[in-house]
């Protein structure tokens, strides 16, 4: 049989371990794995590897945050993820008060005009839930089937779900075979630590995390797991920081509950230090929950390498260091007045990190011998699929599977930087003026990414055209 395309010479990372084969690809889906394959284009992939697209579960694209709002949208965002290799991305819903009877559809369906025919890769969504008022509840069965089998609920911040709310919650989504998604951080030791460090003058960035210490998570995702526990709800907790609050889900997983823990990178890769840096640098890393010691990020890499943690999102949420530079989307210093940095506490929190995923856990993770190849890209692509309904479509190479498939360069060598004066510089297409990776040697970078069987991202820069992406609708998952 002759195929539309074939990837010949590589070695592919299936979910029965890793195989030299071909890959053949008919129109959007993969058609075979095998050997000596012909096709009416062929790829040589010799010395590389061939895995399946990324999928980052969780990003934020064009999210407003007070006065300021992430400054990667639909089109800039979801081409740096191309270009890093990730082929799905899920985002949010955040509906807006006031809330009616038809506020979460018309939210969904506000969200999706904003993605449609801007993103370059598929896409999903989650909802978040603001409230558990009898006709948000009623909503729910409506929300899952549109595709967003998954509501994300937070216990911190001035929209938090107080612990009765947010058990309602959890049994009005269980009752669909939906899944809750959990910001866990406990909100009145954060908000009693945050006045006191203000009353005591203590403003600058290296505040942030003496605001948000190890405790205030691990106690939040043990309450989040008990109450998921009560309601019979599947619950996923987003960005774990800290090695307790990885533990906690360790081990509700090992008493039989239905429980996902995710970490990002810069969990993994990055320290408290980071806010100690001089003037207002720290700033770049305000993220919430915030940067963790070595010692977490130690232990956060041998959960991950057992499938003790399942998943490696992003958290995506980037923001300028400087206004100046994004006066329309606002900036880490937003609120500068006449040379005065704003305090630690009206920093929007988040950071870039959509297209250097898979290649740092690649390279300080596979390279340096925490993790397998094989785990790495369950962690990065087959896992996030399983958890939120979109496998066997995506994150795997198998028959029937979207051609969603990256090329992967385990031999080249950049560095990680935005400043532009490293001759081994590898380019970056989010929209910010840093990265928090700065300075990182990779050893590994994606050669070739392709969305359903068309190549969109090749040596470093885009090649799809404009849109392409389609919405994903998800289904309840128990994998």
């Amino acid at each position: 049989m002759n195929y539309d395309t074939v990837i010949r010479n590589g070695t592919l990372i299936t979910p029965e371990g890793a195989v030299r084969a071909d890959l053949g690809i008919s129109g959007e889906r993969i058609a075979a794995i095998g050997q000596e394959l012909t096709g009416a284009r062929v790829i040589d992939a010799a010395g590389k590897l061939v895995i399946p697209g990324g999928v980052d579960s969780h990003v934020h694209l064009e999210m407003p945050a007070g006065a300021a709002r992430s400054s990667d949208d639909w089109v800039t965002g979801t081409v740096a993820a191309a270009c890093g290799g990730t082929t799905t991305v899920l985002d949010f819903v955040e509906p807006e008060p006031p809330r009616g009877p038809s506020s979460l559809r018309d939210a969904l369906a506000a969200r999706r005009a904003e993605a449609d025919g801007r993103a370059v890769i598929d896409y999903g969504l989650h909802m978040t839930l603001l409230d558990a008022e009898p006709e948000t509840l009623a909503e729910i069965p409506q929300i899952v089937a549109a595709g967003c089998p998954s509501f994300k609920a937070y216990m911190t911040y001035s929209f938090k779900l107080t612990d009765d709310v947010l058990v309602a919650a959890m049994a009005a989504v269980a009752q669909v075979g939906g899944m809750v998604m959990i910001h866990a951080e406990n909100d009145a030791g954060i908000a009693y630590l945050r006045r006191k460090l203000l009353a005591e003058g203590h403003t600058e960035p290296r505040y942030h995390p003496v605001s948000r210490p190890a405790s205030t998570e691990a106690e939040a995702v043990e309450r989040a797991l008990a109450l998921a526990e009560v309601a019979g709800c599947p619950v996923y907790i987003v960005h774990i920081s800290t090695a307790r609050g990885a533990f906690a889900v360790a081990a509700a997983r090992g008493r039989g509950q239905t429980a996902y823990g995710e970490t990002c990178p810069q969990y993994l890769l990055l320290t408290d230090d980071a806010y100690a840096r001089s003037g207002f640098e720290g700033a770049k890393f305000v993220c919430s929950p915030p940067l963790r010691t070595a010692e977490d990020n130690a232990v956060l890499w041998a959960l991950l390498a057992a499938d003790d943690v399942q998943t490696v999102g992003t958290d995506h949420c980037p923001f300028f260091y400087e206004q100046a530079h994004s006066p329309a989307t606002g900036g880490k210093d937003l609120g500068r007045v006449d040379g005065a940095y704003p305090p630690f506490t009206q920093i929007p929190g988040g950071m870039p990190g959509i297209e250097s995923r898979l290649a740092l856990l690649y390279a300080y993770g596979v390279r340096e011998g925490r993790m397998s190849v094989e785990r790495w890209v369950d962690a990065c692509c087959a896992a996030p699929a399983r958890a939120f309904g979109l496998a066997p479509r995506k994150g795997l190479l198998a028959v029937d599977s979207d051609a969603d498939v990256v090329i992967f360069d385990p031999e080249r060598e950049g560095v990680i930087s935005r400043q532009g004066d490293d001759p081994d510089a590898l380019c970056l297409h989010e929209n910010c003026d840093y990265t928090p990776y700065e300075g990182f040697r990779v050893h590994g970078w994606p050669a070739l990414t392709m969305l359903r069987g068309r190549v969109i991202a090749e040596d470093g820069e885009y090649v799809g055209g404009a849109g392409g992406g389609q919405f994903l609708a998800g289904e309840p998952s128990r994998g």
